[in-house]
């Protein structure tokens, strides 16, 4: 009973721990996510906000459009009271209110709404545009920390060539006795340093099938310290080999700092996007990876047309100018007014003037009033200026199109020459990785020189850094043009 309340227990503590990892993970996988950063930025950043505001106050125009007129109150008082008949007239008071032609008032609110609407597809501009903003900074950083971890990876390398260079420098001469190079170079490949030099590598095989042959004889040990260049060559070649590496290690130790230097001024852009204070942390991806795109070209054409906020925008204004031309052409009819007015009348002594049953009688007259639209000019200018607005937006909406059309094009282009200088350099980096675990063998051998390992070194951390780099270009070309899509995804 005991082993089973024990089994429980350790299971129970088993999954508490797979859940606080698992959630942790998952919090490390949102916190570094280019989505958070783009949901925060949207949240905090102000131009976003300024939009927002602009929109939400567009909206209250809708109401103020279907409103009535504000309804007319007049008073009127006599300093001294006026006969007439049936009394004596104190003051009138009326109250008047007009109402335009049926329709006027739905116009006005579609018009308004379809305002709102255009200052929402500004708002849509403005998010597009700083999420594009968001992702190329953030890709930009990304380059340059894989940047950074390339020239870190290539440091150790040299690290390890340098070690090497130095075994071989303050190895004994040829001049030692025959058995004493096999000695030595069983000790290279036998050392802890040479060890973690073939896994730094890249997985490179310097193993004891290279060095340790069964050579005893004096012309293999002759042969094989010959090839090793400070063996043959003295001191002072071993030592020239050893500085060389200095120098190129000294070279990418600045590129390092220039690196670390340029990643924080890019972070410090990064959350002014965000919002946030220059020094604010951001965790960033372990490796820059290409975005996906599957969009085709029809697919993407029709998707611009559809959502793009720039034509939606004009769109939206197309139907405020048409509905505004039908507004003004509901007020070029007469308007009505419908109003009341109210007779304070006093008692008169004027017999002449009194009326049996109506002396002193305040008095109620319902009025009804008309407006005159006769100056036609001025309502048919308005209609022809609408309808000229609409016809300009339709050919505002095929120009702008046009234009995203060439921007798709463009940046597909782009786009295209990209992938092919990733896949390029991936190749590239491939067969310099290769190349370079070959070179540093043969040079450990004495079968090649210094020269050739670090030249081999420079084309491999050019490609790698190359690589990240157009990558980065790569992904920028698909947010660019995800951007005309209006694909926030």
């Amino acid at each position: 009973m005991k082993t089973n309340n024990t089994h429980i227990y350790i299971v129970t503590i088993l999954f508490v721990g797979l859940g606080f990892f698992s959630n942790a993970f998952a919090q490390e996988q949102t916190n570094d996510s280019l989505s958070h950063y783009i949901k925060v930025a949207i949240e905090n950043n102000p131009g976003v906000k300024s939009q927002s505001l602009a929109h939400e106050a567009f909206l209250e125009k809708i109401p103020q459009a279907g409103a009535f007129q504000d309804p007319e109150l007049s008073l009127e008082a006599y300093t001294m009271p006026m006969d007439i008949v049936g009394g004596r007239s104190f003051g009138n008071v009326s109250l008047m209110q007009m109402f335009p032609w049926f329709g006027t008032r739905k116009a006005a609110r579609i018009e308004a709404t379809h305002m709102a609407n255009m200052q929402d597809q500004q708002y849509q501009e403005a998010v597009n545009n700083l999420i594009l903003q968001v992702s190329t900074q953030w890709y930009t950083m990304q380059k340059l920390n894989e940047q950074l971890h390339n020239n870190e990876e290539n440091k150790k390398i040299l690290d390890q060539l340098e070690q090497l260079a130095l075994r071989k420098f303050s190895a004994p001469s040829n001049t030692a006795q025959p058995n004493a190079t096999p000695t030595v170079t069983s000790k290279v490949s036998s050392s802890p340093s040479r060890s973690t030099a073939s896994s730094g590598m890249g997985g490179m095989n310097m193993g004891s099938s290279s060095t340790s042959a069964p050579a005893t004889t004096p012309s293999m040990n002759m042969s094989s310290g010959a090839g090793m260049g400070g063996m043959s060559g003295g001191s002072g070649s071993g030592m020239s080999e050893v500085l060389r590496i200095q120098l190129e290690i000294a070279e990418i130790e600045n590129n390092i700092e220039s690196l670390y230097s340029q990643i924080k001024a890019e972070k410090a852009k990064f959350n002014a996007l965000l919002n946030r204070e220059a020094t604010e942390e951001v965790v960033l991806g372990k490796e820059i990876q290409k975005v996906g795109f599957l969009y085709s070209e029809k697919e993407a054409l029709a998707t611009i047309e559809q959502n793009n906020p720039m034509l939606g925008m004009i769109s939206e204004e197309g139907l405020a100018f048409k509905a505004k031309a039908e507004m003004d052409r509901k007020m070029s009819y007469p308007m009505i007014g419908i109003g009341v007015e109210y007779m304070v009348v006093g008692k008169t002594n004027n017999m002449m003037l009194a009326m049996e049953g109506m002396n002193g009688k305040d008095m109620i007259m319902p009025m009804v009033s008309v407006s005159l639209p006769l100056f036609r000019k001025k309502y048919n200018a308005q209609q022809k200026e609408s309808e000229l607005w609409r016809k300009s937006s339709e050919e505002n909406f095929k120009n702008t199109f046009n234009i995203l059309k060439s921007e798709y094009y463009s940046f597909k282009s782009q786009l295209d020459d990209a992938e092919r200088v990733v896949q390029l350099y991936d190749k590239q980096t491939t067969l310099a990785q290769t190349t370079y675990n070959l070179i540093v063998k043969e040079f450990i051998t004495g079968k090649s020189d210094l020269t050739n390992v670090i030249q081999v070194q420079r084309q491999l951390l050019d490609y790698q850094l190359k690589k990240a780099e157009a990558i980065a270009n790569y992904n920028t070309m698909v947010v660019s043009i995800k951007k005309l899509l209006a694909d926030n995804k």
